[in-house]
């Protein structure tokens, strides 16, 4: 356990606490959690970093990572849904396409192909692994799950109504992105995984 993995874990407590803030909090302490969520996001960026800096990046880290940007993303939709400020079809097509993207993802990584490295046209690549989508995403999902939060602490509030509906319209930005990073990864699968058969010994 390195300083960059231990910190990667640490986010599960954090998420947990969240989580704790959202669910029981009053007011206050829902607005903290929006703060908290920011913690969480910010944690991911910082990882990376220190693993790099400090020249710690390993298969668990990187293992560890992924596990923790997917349990951030999907507790996070199901909490919000749970709470009645999204519709259920959000975290459904998270996790769906999660699941779909992933398995696929896990085969390329077998065979030596990176998440990144697998896709094969230039669209696909700039779709999933271009920085411009990869970043605008990680912005659209932070600025819908900190609205949501404080949507939940404005609560009957005057600017309560306003601040849900930027962050039920954010939700549904972030919705499409994941979909439009997804449907390539599907679409390019037959034809990686007969190259895939071909290199076969």
């Amino acid at each position: 356990m390195n300083l960059a993995n231990t910190i990667t874990v640490s986010r599960y407590p954090v998420l947990a606490i969240t989580v704790l803030m959202l669910y029981y909090g009053g007011p206050i302490v829902r607005l903290v959690a929006a703060g908290m969520v920011v913690v969480l996001i910010l944690m991911d960026s910082l990882d990376g970093v220190v693993a790099r800096r400090r020249d710690e990046t390993t298969l668990i880290g990187s293992a560890l990572d992924i596990a923790a940007d997917r349990a951030v993303e999907i507790v996070l939709w199901v909490v919000y849904a749970d709470l009645d400020l999204i519709l259920p079809l959000i975290p459904i097509v998270v996790v769906a396409r999660g699941t779909l993207t992933d398995a696929i993802r896990n085969v390329a990584l077998q065979h030596g192909y990176s998440a990144h490295r697998m896709m094969r046209s230039r669209v696909g690549h700039w779709l999933v692994a271009g920085s411009v989508m990869r970043t605008s995403y990680a912005i659209v999902k932070l600025v819908a799950f900190v609205l949501l939060a404080v949507a939940l602490g404005l609560t009957g509030e005057r600017w309560g109504d306003a601040v849900l509906g930027a962050g039920r319209a954010a939700t549904w930005v972030a919705l499409a992105l994941c979909i439009a990073r997804g449907v390539p990864v599907l679409v390019e699968a037959p034809r990686f995984f007969r190259l895939l058969e071909q290199e076969a010994p």
